[in-house]
């Protein structure tokens, strides 16, 4: 997982937009710029100039939008991610979408917010994603939750990866599934904080992925896949 970060005016958080739309974009460099620890390094308006583009300014952050003329922000994430595996990337709409809030955790974004959110909020978001922190829509998350528990959704092609978790690692994350915090599960499963860190570093690693709530997506496959009676009691 990665580590939480600090950043300041001479160390600034480096940041790369992404929407097809020029006035967007100026408007989050103007918003963006005026804080004293983000700096704007660089932008495109589709997806090809993005991938060009974005490697060589080597941002911690990338605000992409989901919808571009030549593709998707979703792909632009998954390809810059592979390149810089620690990048952070906040997706950027005007739709709540649930088909691409699942596209956008799965492919490793760190957050996804409505361009409709406020803009000391979308500040807020890259300083929380820069950081090495989930910075997702509360309200859109859980909704996601509630309906891949009870809607018939494909799994994710990292479900069979679940089978080599150990029964902890698979306690953890149905956990993780409910939205608890390292604290929250430590004092259930009476574990220490940092032993819970250390068992979720090594799921995620089994599993494939980087991120707790792209664990959690996971963890409702693992909900739904098991006979009732097996998942761990609460």
């Amino acid at each position: 997982m990665t580590e939480s970060r600090t950043f300041t005016a001479q160390d600034p958080i480096r940041v790369f937009l992404l929407d097809d739309h020029e006035v967007v974009r100026r408007g989050l460099s103007d918003l963006l710029d005026t804080e004293p620890d983000i700096s704007v390094v660089g932008d495109a308006g589709n997806a090809e100039h993005a991938l060009v583009r974005a490697p060589a300014v080597r941002p911690h952050v990338a605000v992409l939008d989901v919808r571009l003329p030549d593709g998707d922000g979703i792909t632009v994430c998954r390809e810059l991610r592979s390149q810089m595996p620690e990048l952070a990337v906040l997706m950027l709409t005007s739709f709540d979408d649930e088909d691409a809030l699942l596209d956008a955790i799965m492919a490793g974004a760190s957050g996804y917010v409505l361009k409709q959110i406020k803009g000391s909020d979308l500040v807020s978001a890259v300083r929380t994603v820069a950081s090495g922190q989930s910075m997702l829509d509360p309200a859109t998350t859980a909704r996601l939750m509630r309906s891949l528990r009870t809607e018939p959704v494909q799994a994710p092609a990292e479900a069979p990866a679940l089978a080599g978790l150990s029964p902890r690692e698979r306690e953890i994350l149905a956990l993780i599934g409910d939205g608890l915090t390292n604290r929250e599960i430590g004092k259930r499963l009476y574990l220490s904080e940092k032993t819970v860190k250390n068992h979720i570093s090594r799921l995620l690693a089994k599993l494939g992925v980087q991120r707790r709530v792209q664990a959690a997506v996971l963890a409702t496959h693992l909900e739904r896949s098991e006979p009732t009676g097996e998942r761990p009691a609460r």
